[in-house]
Order: C-alpha cells, then sequence, then structure tokens
C-alpha cells in the first residue's frame, strides 16, 4: 500500500494550480537548479580535463622523478640507472644534461632551455620521439651538434630543417682579452611539437654526448629521468628510491616539480565548486518561498485533512513530499544537461569560436587552446547529492508551517 501522505503529495505536485504564479514559481525553482547542477557538472569537468590534458602534456616532455647531481653534474650516472631499474615500478630511465644558453639567427634572438637527451633511451621516459614534426629523432647524432627546436621557438627564430643557429652558453672562456662567452654554431635537424606552450616557445634538444662538450661536464650528466608504471605512485617510489641508492644524488617527483601549478588548479576547482553551488542553493532555497505560497493556498485542504485525522507530522511529510519532488526532478533534468554539455564541450566551444570569431583560450596564457571535459563519477553524485540535501532542507521550515495551520482558523471564512 502507498501510504496516503505520499500519495496526496503527489497529488499536489501533478495538480494544476488556481494560482498560476504558484505554478510558475515552482517550475522556475526546478529550472534553476537544473541550471545550477549543469553549470557546476560541466565546469567541475572541464577543470578536471584541463588538469589532466596538461598533466599528460607536462609528463610527455618531463618527467615522473627526476635524480639530480649536484653543480658538477651526477659522474657515475650509468651506476645509478642500474639501481634504479631494479625498482619494480620503475619502467624506464635516461640520462639528461641541462643547460641555458642564447640561441641566435640573423637578427632574431631567443633564450632557450637546452636538454640533452640519450636518442636510444630517451622514449623510455617521455613522449619527445614521437612528437617530431619535422626532420627525425635520429638526426640527433653525436658530433654533428644537431639541435630539435620546438615549434614555437623555431618560428621565433625564422629556421627551419638545415639551417643553423648559434648558441651562446653562459660559461664563458678565459683569454687574454678577458671573459669570452662560449659559442657553438648548431644545425638544425628537426623541430617538434609539445602542445604545450612552456616547451614548444623554449627547449632545444642536443644529443647527450654534444651537451656535456658543450657545458664542459666531461663524462658526467645532470641527472637522471625516471618513469613509473603510475604517476601517482611517484612520490612513493621517489622515497623508496632515496633510501636505497648509494650514491649522492638528489630526487624530485613530478608532483614537487609543478607543485605550484597543481596546488592552483586544485584550490580554482574548490572554490569554483563552492561558488556554483550557491547557485543551486538560492534555486532550492526558492523551494522555501514556493512551499509557503501552496501552504497558504492549502489552507482548506490542511484543515479538512486533520478533521479526518491526518495528523501534523503526515501534513508535515505531504508538502516534504512535493518540494522534494521538485527538487528530484531538478537535479535529474541538470544531471542529465550536465553530462550532455560537458560531453559535447569540444563541439560546442569550436563552434561558439566560428560564429563569434574569436578564441576562448590563448595557449601563450592557458598552455592549451583547446576546452577539454573528463568526466568524473564522484564529481556528478557528490553534486546531485548536494542538491537533493539542500532541496530538503529547504522544505522543512514550510512544511513545519503546514503541520501548525489550525483548523477551525482555516475554515472559518469558507
Amino acid at each position: 500500500m502507498q501510504p496516503y501522505e505520499l500519495f496526496v503529495g503527489l497529488r499536489y505536485t501533478r495538480a494544476k494550480r488556481r494560482n498560476h504564479f504558484i505554478s510558475f514559481i515552482s517550475l522556475a525553482s526546478m529550472l534553476g537548479i537544473a541550471l545550477g547542477i549543469t553549470a557546476l557538472i560541466t565546469v567541475m569537468s572541464v577543470m578536471n580535463g584541463f588538469q589532466k590534458e596538461v598533466r599528460a602534456r607536462i609528463l610527455g616532455v618531463a618527467s615522473h622523478i627526476l635524480v639530480q647531481g649536484d653543480d658538477k653534474g651526477l659522474a657515475n650516472w650509468r651506476e645509478v640507472i642500474d639501481q634504479t631499474k631494479k625498482h619494480p615500478r620503475v619502467v624506464g630511465a635516461a640520462p639528461f644534461v641541462n643547460g641555458q644558453g642564447l640561441l641566435a639567427a640573423g637578427a632574431n634572438v631567443r633564450g632557450a632551455l637546452v636538454r640533452g637527451v640519450s636518442i636510444s633511451e630517451e622514449g623510455q621516459v617521455s613522449d619527445l620521439p614521437q612528437q617530431i614534426k619535422l626532420g627525425a629523432w635520429e638526426n640527433l647524432k653525436p658530433g654533428e651538434f644537431g639541435v630539435i627546436l620546438g615549434v614555437d621557438l623555431a618560428r621565433a627564430l625564422r629556421v627551419s630543417l638545415g639551417e643553423r643557429v648559434t648558441m651562446i652558453t653562459p660559461k664563458g672562456q678565459v683569454t687574454p682579452a678577458g671573459l669570452l662567452p662560449r659559442m657553438r654554431s648548431l644545425t638544425v635537424v628537426g623541430i617538434f611539437a609539445a602542445g604545450h606552450y612552456e616547451f614548444d616557445s623554449t627547449l632545444a634538444l642536443m644529443h647527450v654526448a654534444d651537451a656535456q662538450k658543450l657545458f664542459q661536464l666531461d663524462d658526467a650528466v645532470s641527472g637522471i629521468r625516471l618513469k613509473v608504471d603510475d604517476i601517482f605512485a611517484a612520490p612513493q617510489v621517489s622515497r623508496e628510491l632515496a633510501k636505497t641508492l648509494t650514491v649522492d644524488a638528489f630526487l624530485l617527483d613530478w608532483t614537487r616539480q609543478n607543485v605550484n601549478y597543481f596546488r592552483a588548479v586544485e584550490i580554482e576547482k574548490r572554490m569554483m565548486f563552492i561558488i556554483l553551488t550557491l547557485i543551486i542553493a538560492v534555486a532550492a532555497f526558492n523551494l522555501v518561498s514556493t512551499l509557503v505560497m501552496v501552504v497558504t493556498d492549502k489552507h482548506p485542504d490542511i484543515a479538512i485533512l486533520r478533521t479526518l485525522g491526518a495528523s501534523p507530522g503526515s501534513i508535515m511529510k505531504i508538502f516534504i513530499v512535493q518540494g522534494v519532488v521538485i527538487g528530484v526532478i531538478g537535479t535529474v533534468l541538470g544531471v542529465i544537461g550536465g553530462l550532455l554539455l560537458a560531453a559535447n564541450i569540444d563541439v560546442i566551444v569550436p563552434a561558439i569560436e566560428r560564429a563569434f570569431n574569436f578564441q576562448i583560450l590563448s595557449k601563450e596564457v592557458y598552455y592549451i587552446s583547446e576546452i577539454p571535459s573528463h568526466i568524473l563519477a564522484p564529481d556528478v553524485i557528490w553534486v546531485a547529492v548536494v542538491s537533493l540535501v539542500l532541496s530538503f532542507v529547504a522544505t522543512l521550515y514550510p512544511s513545519w508551517r503546514a503541520s501548525k495551520v489550525n483548523p477551525a482558523e482555516a475554515l472559518r471564512y469558507e
């Protein structure tokens, strides 16, 4: 048997009211909840997608774990590679040489982060070999001083394959005329596009042997880059390796290398959740005014139910049912709308950009120019639960008011 409180509450929800303004307010409350949930799910999915996409692009060029030596470099780096590969979660290791330099081509000059890489081992720890757009990864040969430039760096220098650029390094040469900067002519043998503006505009790749000569490291390297089977296990693996390595080195995992960026994104995501939840709260508490007016409109009905033996608790349940139904319908519509919008954001945003002839994201500012989306079930569930709780809370006061209606007073003027 269906409880009569539920039956009457659903009947009140479906019935056409004499006061059309009450019906309009009910519809507005329902749509307000739906729009708030749609906005919240979409924004959180976009922020999840943005975080995932940028993280993937950063780690496609950067490393999961960095094993660095001192200013003189890591001399026994081969021993370090052997030791780190013994860890069951380490799936790749590659030496690197880091340095800074000034690249010049004609009148064009740009600062660059120079990275010496091992042709055979770099593919184990990064996606750089797959990101070559012009030339070939194998063109980096020891002794030939070739260089692979990021696409935006090559564009800024206005150079292409086969052209030469001059590298000026900060470590100078002592001559009778004083301290002179070291200069080396390099041949552009490739151009890569990582899809991340910071790397595409500043990174220049050389063979590790050429970089050792350029930065006067002899047989040492700046450090070892490691890749693990799960990026979220990198902090734990880093701590475990720090206890087992027998060499003097400093370990840094990707969460610490980019701590400010990922912390800022996480804080921004939380703040957006709070701000957009307030929209849902405003729409949910519109139910208070809606149900107060419904209670006023239904005074005679309440009085009749009370005279037939309905308890104050039953009257309260009737109007709770009515408010919760409005909240549930608004929540369901909002979840459906949010999922549809978030899932098709990659189609909707380009259409808006073409229609109004502008770009929403500039990759110089936001690292990427496309708006990604990644829907997480826990986020959707949490949003729906918050909406339902707010809707339920909003029904308590009007329902309590209904339970306090005096039958004699309500029927006096009927």
